[in-house]
């Protein structure tokens, strides 16, 4: 079972996606273990560094690293905070774009709790006022749940690659 190709895509010998890969796009700024987690936290309302550290279990260095990837990404924004007494120290909070990753940190905990955990994982999302359990599955637009076989690739004809310079 695979997704179909689509009219010009349908002869995958005649097109190449190379650099413009969404999906690689998207591992190149999340595209790590400690990456993901702190996604995980921050999903989970974690906003301080201290607090990044412990809960992933990383170094500062690696934390500051990875932060500062996604407060340049747009992921997490950067706020001033400030306790009696303390220095100003700063907080990250998911932006628009790191909220949107959501479903992808979702799916990944939901392909882990079924396959790599017995008895489904030590974590469950529900719905906060039903209490029933949340999932993560293609949908078409009449809300109804796809397979990989009913999915197809298909060209975007509005999108145009960029235009590659020679020098010389």
């Amino acid at each position: 079972m695979a997704m179909t190709f689509l009219g010009p895509l349908a002869d995958r010998s005649k097109w190449q996606i190379g650099d413009n890969c969404s999906i690689g796009k998207a591992m190149d700024v999340i595209g790590s273990r400690s990456a993901i987690l702190l996604l995980r936290e921050a999903c989970y309302g974690t906003t301080r560094f201290d607090d990044f550290v412990e809960r992933v279990g990383i170094t500062d260095a690696v934390a500051a690293a990875r932060l500062k990837q996604f407060v340049a990404a747009g992921i997490l924004d950067r706020r001033p905070y400030r306790e009696p007494g303390k220095r100003t120290r700063h907080e990250y909070v998911l932006t628009r774009m790191g909220r949107d990753l959501l479903p992808a940190v979702l799916a990944l905990m939901q392909w882990g709790d079924t396959y790599l955990q017995p008895d489904g994982g030590p974590l469950r999302v529900v719905d906060r006022e039903s209490g029933g359990p949340v999932t993560v599955r293609p949908r078409g637009e009449s809300g109804e749940d796809l397979d990989l076989d009913d999915l197809a690739i298909a060209p975007n004809d509005a999108w145009t690659p960029p235009r590659r310079t020679t020098s010389g």
